[in-house]
C-alpha cells in the first residue's frame, strides 16, 4: 500500500481573469473548485495509475468537510483526522501568468500529530510506501516531519518519500528517506545559489543531500527535465518533452506518483525517473492531473 500524508489539504479555487486589473473589480471568465495539497495530489495521481493508495492527514471545519466530500467522489481511500479551525482555501488566479494565494490552514497540535502516529503504526507494513509532502500549518514547527518519522521508525521496511522545503526537508534526512524531490528553486534556496546551476552543479548538490542521509534525490527542473542521483551511485539526466504549459500545479506531485509506480513495476531507477518526468510533464500540459494514457504518450515523445 502507498500511504500519503497531507498536513494541510485545501480547497483550490481556480479563477481565470482576462487582463486582471489590481485595485479594481474584476470578473472571472471561468472558475472551478477542486481539492489540493501535495500528498493528496500524489494519491490522486497514483490512483489514476492503478496503484492502491490511502490519503491521510488533517481536515477542519466546513472546508474540511468539503474536502472529504470531494475525496469521496474521487473514490480515494482516506482516513483524515478532524482538528480545530478551518482547512485552507487556496486561490489560483490565471491571467497571463499564474498567481497563487494560499490560505493559512487548520489548527494542528502535537496531540493531533500523535493521533496520526498511532494510526500509521497500525497501518504500515514492511514494503509499504509513505509519502509526506507539502507545507505545514503555522501551529507546527520545521521539525514536524522529522518528529513524525522518528516516532514511526520502529516500523521497519517502509520506504519514505519526503517532498518539502528548507529545514522541513533537511530535518528529515537523518531518517534516510528513500526519495526526496526538491525542485530547482528549492535546491537553490537550500544551497544559497544565486544563479541557475547546470546539471553538473545540480548533481553535486544532490550528492551533498545524500551525504546528509537521503538515499535517492530527484531535482525537478520544469521544462528542462530532471536530474537524479541514486543510492547505487548513478547520476541520470532526463529531458522533458516540448509542449505548451497549461497548468503547473500538481506536476511535482505527479512526478512522485510516476516514480513510485514505475519503480514498483521495474525496480529500475532510470525507468522510474523517465516515467516520473513524463508524468510531471503530462500534468503540466493538461488542466488537471494527467491520465495514464496521457503520461504514456508523453513518455513516447521522450524516447
Amino acid at each position: 500500500m502507498i500511504y500519503t500524508v497531507t498536513f494541510s489539504p485545501s480547497l483550490d479555487y481556480y479563477v481565470k481573469v482576462n487582463n486582471i486589473k489590481f485595485g479594481a473589480v474584476n470578473r472571472s471568465a471561468s472558475d472551478y473548485i477542486t481539492v489540493g495539497g501535495k500528498g493528496l495530489n500524489v494519491s490522486l495521481a497514483l490512483d489514476a495509475l492503478g496503484e492502491q493508495t490511502m490519503a491521510l492527514g488533517f481536515v477542519a471545519g466546513f472546508t474540511g468537510e468539503a474536502i472529504l466530500g470531494k475525496i469521496k467522489s474521487y473514490g480515494i481511500k482516506n482516513d483524515f483526522i478532524k482538528v480545530d479551525g478551518q482547512s485552507r482555501i487556496n486561490i489560483k488566479i490565471k491571467s497571463g501568468n499564474e498567481t497563487d494565494i494560499n490560505g493559512v490552514g487548520a489548527f494542528v497540535t502535537e496531540k493531533d500529530v500523535n493521533k496520526l502516529v498511532r494510526k500509521l503504526k497500525t497501518l504500515l507494513q514492511p514494503d509499504d510506501w509513505l509519502v509526506i509532502s507539502g507545507s505545514i500549518p503555522p501551529t507546527l514547527n520545521s521539525t514536524a516531519y522529522a518528529d513524525l518519522l522518528n516516532k514511526i521508525k520502529s516500523v521497519k521496511g517502509v520506504k519514505y518519500v519526503v517532498d518539502a522545503c528548507g529545514d522541513l526537508l533537511l530535518n528529515t534526512l537523518k531518517y534516510k528517506p528513500f526519495l526526496i524531490k526538491p525542485n530547482l528553486q528549492e535546491l537553490c534556496d537550500l544551497f544559497n545559489l544565486t544563479t541557475i546551476p547546470d546539471v553538473k552543479k545540480i548533481s553535486e548538490c544532490a550528492r551533498e543531500l545524500q551525504k546528509l542521509g537521503a538515499r535517492n534525490v530527484i531535482v525537478s527542473m520544469g521544462s528542462s527535465g530532471a536530474v537524479m542521483v541514486s543510492e547505487n551511485d548513478q547520476t541520470m539526466y532526463v529531458r522533458a518533452a516540448n509542449g505548451e504549459v497549461v497548468n503547473s500545479v500538481g506536476a511535482g506531485d505527479s512526478m512522485i506518483a510516476g516514480f513510485i509506480h514505475e519503480y514498483i513495476n521495474t525496480k529500475s531507477y532510470f525507468s522510474a525517473l523517465n516515467y516520473a518526468t513524463a508524468a510531471g510533464t503530462a500534468c503540466a500540459f493538461t488542466a488537471d492531473l494527467a491520465t495514464k494514457a496521457q503520461i504514456e504518450y508523453i513518455e513516447s515523445l521522450m524516447l
